[in-house]
């Protein structure tokens, strides 16, 4: 077996976090601050909302841009790179919106079965 690192491995890891597809679909809608981001993902942590925008921001999917005002004021922008992956991250959410009744049957008769 293989073991060394894969760069398709890599990419589908990012790509495939359920944060990274919510995240990448509201900044292709525009521009966002953090707190506007946290407010439009329901569910996501503040942690997690942080840690996920620094991992995007470090593959160059995301650029980050802080305004010298008082408060701070920081912004979300998808780089590029980033609007690239908008197309087929929104195929899979589209996907997941037409589907999930029909998920949601089949892990019940699953489960009534296990």
């Amino acid at each position: 077996m293989y073991s060394a690192p894969c760069p398709s491995r890599a990419a589908l890891d990012r790509i495939a976090d359920k944060w990274t597809a919510l995240i990448v679909g509201q900044l292709a809608c525009g521009t966002r601050r953090f707190g506007e981001l946290r407010d439009e993902i329901e569910g996501i942590s503040e942690k997690m909302l942080t840690q996920t925008l620094r991992s995007l921001e470090r593959d160059g999917l995301v650029s980050r841009e802080v305004h010298p005002v008082v408060p701070p004021r920081v912004e979300y922008r998808l780089t590029e790179l980033g609007l690239t992956l908008d197309g087929p991250l929104a195929a899979v959410r589209e996907w997941a919106e037409q589907h999930i009744n029909e998920v949601e049957q089949a892990r019940l008769r699953y489960d009534a079965g296990a």
